[in-house]
């Protein structure tokens, strides 16, 4: 099967493969649906995959914040279109964590499996993160919010400066402060108080990297995920970008998991 290219609304939607089960697959900073090249080329024999590039992530994007509720609503929009009569397997890493994890818990119905890459609870791990990991979450975070709050030439400069020091292996052409609205809209644009606990209670796959310099989810979140049927959990001795690290590992680990 070839590509087929959906558009909604503003959002071009990528879809291949064969299957009667669809894989949605969500990307994060500094990324593009490209992120999932190799995903997809290893999945699509069996699976329907569909992907996206988040709004303010397109190159020449405009500079605007976008609500929690219209990315989820955007996902929304793109199940109905692409598996309108199956529940959905959801896939996402970093930022798309954050907005999958969102978009099950307004709507777990829709949803038949979660795999989730290097991003835990949101919620668990405020509760739970050690001071020294704060710290640093903050210092990352808060320079990425100012850097799409200035914008321009200073706020890209900013931005591709942060994903050199993230050491971030996907392509830097795209890279600008566009992209780092959701680092502003969650500290400074009124994500608190929308975001709602993740506790799924369909199967999930959660897939962490070892080798980074603090974790992105709760120890405790994961110990009681692993208590649940059919749900595992898998370390990689990799940085953050799992599945451009290690392809081979990690694409074995989701196929034969979700085998």
């Amino acid at each position: 099967m070839s590509e087929k290219l959906l558009r909604i609304g503003e959002t071009d939607v990528h879809v291949e493969g064969n299957g009667p089960d669809t894989i949605i697959m969500v990307h994060g900073f500094p990324d593009t649906y490209r992120l999932w090249d190799g995903t997809v080329e290893a999945l699509k024999d069996r699976y329907q995959c569909a992907r996206f590039t988040l709004p303010g992530f397109v190159g020449g994007a405009r500079r605007e914040g976008y609500p929690l509720e219209d990315i989820i609503g955007l996902i929304n929009a793109i199940a109905a279109q692409v598996s309108p009569d199956r529940k959905i397997i959801l896939m996402a890493h970093d930022w798309g964590c954050m907005f999958a994890y969102q978009f099950y818990a307004r709507n777990p119905e829709m949803v038949a499996r979660v795999i989730g890459v290097d991003i835990g609870d949101p919620r668990s791990l405020r509760r739970e993160i050690p001071r020294k990991a704060l710290f640093g979450l903050l210092a990352y975070q808060w320079w990425l919010a100012a850097a799409w709050k200035i914008g321009g030439r200073i706020g890209d400069a900013m931005t591709r400066w942060m994903r050199a020091r993230m050491r971030c292996p996907s392509d830097p052409a795209p890279v600008s402060s566009t992209m780092a609205w959701p680092y502003y809209m969650t500290w400074f644009g009124g994500y608190r108080g929308q975001v709602k606990a993740f506790n799924p209670t369909c199967p999930m796959l959660f897939i962490y990297a070892k080798r980074k310099p603090f974790m992105f989810h709760a120890q405790s979140w994961i110990d009681e995920l692993k208590s649940r049927p059919g749900s595992e959990v898998h370390a990689f001795n990799t940085g953050h970008w799992i599945m451009l690290a290690d392809p081979a590992g990690f694409n074995g680990l989701v196929s034969r998991w979700l085998g």
